[in-house]
């Protein structure tokens, strides 16, 4: 198709570079330079979209990141995108977009005859109609979920790449206006480090299709000399195509630039997105005002558009979308838009002005052109159906609020709409501050903020260009000043522009009709919603008053547009049915994002096994080439069993047990947690985090220590070992490392403060390798000579350092499987050359290694816990028979000891750490069989237990099992039974959960 819209000049598109794409599954031709929506108005395409919820046809009704209509999904395949605006994509070669509503076209859409029973949709039908029959919600379901939603996700995986970047930078600055790039001029020439960021893919913003000159030439040859100079600062990064997404406490900002979005539906080169993290001393905050609309009857019909986007196509991108234009405003700037259009050779058939009169230069310059003006007026209907085709113009009151005489229609393809401009107000709320009405602007401003932040432009009312560059130098010097650069005056020169008289706007948010609100026909407030000034005020009518509660009965604002357009006129909306000002009713707080962000640039390269790392141990290549098989312990790779040839994986376990209880055994801890623990009040904190005391725990020592939660729930364990009066090394459970310093630094930075501590993860800085059994004494002298291990010198819970296998070492004298034990600790670098000198040197005594599944066998004989599998976060110390475990005479309070005080906990039915030996001595329970009393209650049965680890031990020659089971403390040679979902049910007796060496003295030897 010809571009039938296109100007035979003007412009910034590159007319040499003819681009070809696609809309809908139709061919159309657009230049370098053009965005998707001005594009296709270039070629006459009316219909982009369907609303959401009536069907209705949408057109392109804003520029910029304000669109509510033009939302399209993208490419095709797994590169396909939803949600993207079609006023922000930049053309490119072979782009292929697609509606993401209608069926089956978006030209001819089904569901748009259920949108014609308006008046049986409202809001709320969803919960008011589909409640009954209950049993028809499912398939209610399935069809309301195929109604919505604006675009799908692609199901294979994308093939671009993303990345991110961290920045630190005295002065950021949101926003490559006027006033932007003027605060960021300033703040350059200072010396500070400063950050721009634009979402368009110029910068300029509101220069790029302005008609005013700068220093007496045309406003386009100030901005390419001020981004040039810009650009030459080796302390300046200019961003264009990145938009702030959120700003977050801190003045850290998230900034989404899209690298290789405008070169192709797959990126050619590099990442496709990248995310900018910014650390900033000050910011500033310049992204503008977006015009708001004026609501009337049928507003939503392709050819209503916002009458600074109709001056933005005309200018920047040489395309008139129509022939004849009606312009419907509430101040000076509708008159732009006229002007604009009659410059460019097209009709203006006249200009409604709800005010009675306005002495501004715009007025006057459209008078001198000899356009009509019908003051005192407004369109308060547009005909059409597919397109408009007329206006309906009336007179109105000055209050705006009532329809004073006979209305007239006037033939026309196109209205713009101007009720004012509304400052984006979006970012300055990212941080909790709750923006404020100003009646002089008609409009949000900034609220009070805590943030190192200022605030220019359009965004504090200043709409004069001659004081935006004013204020713009100004601020970007005091930010620089106060980011320890300059004095904090400007030395730069403001661009000479003259001043533009302009009259008195007009506070008109909903034109009157001359039918009721709820009679006239549909008045559009949030396009992208569907929602409407009747519906809002049926909300009010119905009991909701909170603009909160009226957003979410409604949807106002809600979507990927996050009611740029329409909150400011909702909100007034729904003031003026309450019978309040806008000022009492308040706003709702925007939120990131600003604009719809993908997963892709959030992730960035923290994908695969970057998101999820497989970690592995020094001594990996070992365990692999002796035949281990693993399990996932956290992100860890940990050999679970090694089989020899022919062996079951029970055989296995008997060969490594009965080696280890028998001989010496040898595993893999490297895994372990190890948090580094230094400062003179390590001692201070430890006592808070653990339950028992460590204030008298001597250098070269050990101790084991339980960390419960808030609620006295057991959450971690491990032992601690003091390496100097203030340094120690706490030991967590494999898969709890990380959420346990978490956890400390999280007590350490919000409640304790005060405490001198630092702690540091040291889990990979160690190779960890403990030899357990009768001879492991044995092994360890032939490879260290250099440490005393006689059992009086080196007693059991004492570390040592000294030297194993030429390599220096920490070795901890404690034991997870009841026998003589040791861990030996090297720098992890020398892991694999300890390990196989220990293999070498525990040769004569059968050395066996074993892994995870064996290491359980022989702790659960000797009843010792595991967290997070003998315990589920339910369980207390005292549960577990861990009393001895409680420190009794702390000074200072443990974290969880209060509510060993609620009557929760001291319930003598609570569920008790105990051990289970089935009648069957073969048959293994299983892990999680739930325990009842009576094996021939009546289902549902009285569930009083569950089984937490159980086994099949070789050393005691029959299967036993460890459970939690109501007052199992008090009921030791009960029996208990499981029934089992194969019908089964086995008979188990309570015991004593230490089935090994009750009296501890193997690992005293």
């Amino acid at each position: 198709m010809s571009q039938n819209k296109r100007l035979a000049s003007g412009g910034r598109i590159d007319r040499k570079k003819v681009i070809n794409f696609s809309f809908d599954g139709k061919s159309y031709k657009g230049f370098e330079g053009d965005t998707l929506a001005s594009a296709l108005l270039a070629n006459g395409v009316d219909i982009i979209a369907r609303s959401f919820k009536y069907s209705r046809p949408r057109g392109i009704t804003g520029h910029g990141s304000e669109e509510p209509n033009g939302v399209i999904q993208l490419g095709t395949g797994a590169s396909t995108i939803p949600n993207v605006r079609a006023t922000q994509q930049e053309l490119y070669a072979g782009l292929v977009a697609n509606p993401v509503a209608g069926w089956p076209s978006v030209n001819f859409d089904l569901m748009a005859t259920l949108g014609k029973a308006g008046a049986m949709m409202p809001p709320g039908f969803y919960y008011k109609t589909f409640m009954y029959p209950q049993k028809l919600w499912m398939t209610y379901e399935h069809f309301i979920r195929k109604a919505a939603g604006l675009g799908k996700a692609p199901t294979a995986p994308d093939p671009d790449t993303y990345d991110k970047i961290n920045h630190h930078c005295d002065v950021m600055i949101v926003g490559a206006g006027p006033a932007g790039l003027s605060a960021a001029l300033a703040a350059a020439k200072t010396g500070a480090r400063v950050i721009i960021a634009d979402e368009q893919n110029e910068m300029g913003g509101s220069l790029l299709s302005t008609t005013q000159t700068i220093d007496g030439a045309p406003a386009s040859q100030w901005l390419q000399d001020t981004i040039e100079t810009l650009e030459d600062y080796s302390n300046v990064i200019v961003l264009p195509r990145s938009t702030v997404m959120g700003y977050y406490d801190h003045n850290f900002l998230a900034v989404i630039e899209r690298r290789t979005d405008h070169l192709g539906e797959i990126s050619p080169r590099g990442a496709r997105q990248r995310m900018h993290r910014v650390r900033a001393k000050q910011v500033i905050l310049a992204p503008g005002a977006q015009e708001r609309p004026l609501i009337f009857a049928n507003n939503d019909i392709p050819g209503v558009m916002l009458a600074s986007s109709i001056s933005v196509y005309l200018n920047r991108y040489a395309v008139a979308p129509g022939n004849a234009l009606v312009v419907s405003t509430a101040n000076d700037s509708g008159y732009q838009a006229a002007i604009d259009w009659h410059k460019a050779g097209r009709k203006v058939i006249g200009i409604a002005d709800s005010r009675a009169e306005s002495n501004g230069e715009l007025v006057e310059e459209a008078k001198k052109l000899g356009l009509k003006i019908w003051f005192s007026h407004a369109v308060i209907e547009a005909k059409g159906s597919r397109r408009v085709y007329a206006a309906t113009v009336a007179p109105i009151n000055a209050e705006g609020t009532q329809v004073t005489g006979t209305s007239q229609n006037y033939d026309c393809d196109i209205i713009a709409t101007s009720g004012g401009w509304s400052p984006v107000v979006h970012l300055s709320c990212h941080t909790g501050a709750r923006p404020v009405w100003n009646d002089d602007i008609i409009g949000f401003l900034p609220g009070k903020t805590v943030q190192k932040q200022h605030c220019v432009g359009s965004l504090m009312g200043q709409h004069q260009l001659h004081d935006t560059f004013e204020q713009g130098l100004a601020t970007g010097a005091q930010a620089a000043c106060e980011a320890g650069f300059g004095d904090g005056s400007n030395s730069i020169k403001v661009p000479s522009v003259d001043l533009v008289k302009t009259g008195q706007a007009q506070a008109l948010f909903l034109v009157p009709h001359s039918k009721s609100v709820s009679r006239a026909p549909k008045q559009f407030v949030d396009m992208q919603n569907d929602v409407t000034a009747a519906g809002i005020e049926l909300a009010t009518r119905e009991g909701f008053e909170s603009i909160e509660h009226v957003k979410r009965y409604t949807a106002l604002g809600f979507g990927t547009d996050q009611g740029k357009l329409g909150n400011i006129n909702g909100m007034a909306v729904a003031a003026q049915s309450l019978n309040k000002t806008i000022a009492e009713t308040g706003t709702t707080i925007f939120r990131p994002s600003y604009t719809p962000t993908t997963f892709g640039a959030i992730a960035g390269r923290d994908t695969d096994s970057l998101f999820d790392p497989i970690r592995y141990t020094a001594m990996q290549s070992w365990h692999e080439a002796n035949g281990a098989l693993f399990e996932d312990v956290g992100q860890w790779k940990r050999p679970w069993y090694f089989p020899k040839p022919g062996e079951t994986m029970q055989q296995t376990l008997d060969r490594e047990c009965l080696a280890t209880r028998n001989s010496v055994g040898i595993l893999d801890a490297s895994t372990l947690g190890k948090i580094d623990i230094q400062g003179k009040d390590a001692r201070e904190f430890l006592n808070r985090v653990y339950t028992n005391a460590w204030s008298k725990l001597a250098v070269g020592k050990c101790r084991y220590g339980l960390m419960l939660k808030e609620d006295g729930m057991i959450m971690d364990d491990g032992v601690t070992s003091c390496i100097a009066d203030d340094h120690f090394i706490l030991t967590t459970t494999t898969g709890g490392a990380a959420n346990v310093l978490e956890w400390l630094e999280l007590w350490h930075q919000t409640e304790w403060p005060e405490l001198e501590v630092y702690m540091t993860s040291v889990t990979d800085h160690w190779s960890t390798m403990t030899i357990s059994g009768p001879n492991s004494r044995k092994v360890l002298a032939k490879v260290c000579d250099d440490i005393d291990l006689d059992k009086d010198s080196f007693k059991f819970m004492d570390w040592r350092s000294g030297t194993v296998a030429g390599v220096k070492s920490r070795v901890f004298r404690i034991s997870f499987t009841g026998e003589l034990s040791y861990e030996i600790n090297v720098q992890a670098n020398h892991g694999l050359h300890v390990w196989e000198a220990i293999m070498e040197a525990g040769k004569e005594f059968d050395i066996t290694p074993y892994g995870t599944e064996t290491m359980h066998v022989l702790r659960a004989e000797k009843g010792f816990i595991i967290v997070g599998q003998d315990t589920d976060g339910s369980v207390t110390p005292q549960d577990m028979d861990m009393s001895w475990c409680i420190g009794k005479n702390k000074e200072f309070s443990f974290i969880g000891k209060r509510s060993f005080t609620r009557p929760d906990t001291s319930r003598t039915d609570r569920k008790q750490f105990v051990g289970l030996k089935p009648k069957d001595a073969n048959v293994i329970l299983p892990e999680g069989a739930q325990a009842v009393r009576n094996p021939n209650e009546s289902i549902p049965m009285t569930m009083v237990g569950h089984v937490t680890s159980s086994y099949y031990s070789a050393v005691l020659g029959h299967s036993f099992a460890l459970a939690v089971i109501k007052d199992g403390h008090n009921r030791k040679g009960e029996s208990v039974y499981f029934p089992l979902a194969d019908g089964r049910t086995i008979e188990a007796e309570i015991t004593d959960y230490v089935f090994y060496d009750a009296k501890g003295e193997k690992q005293h030897v």
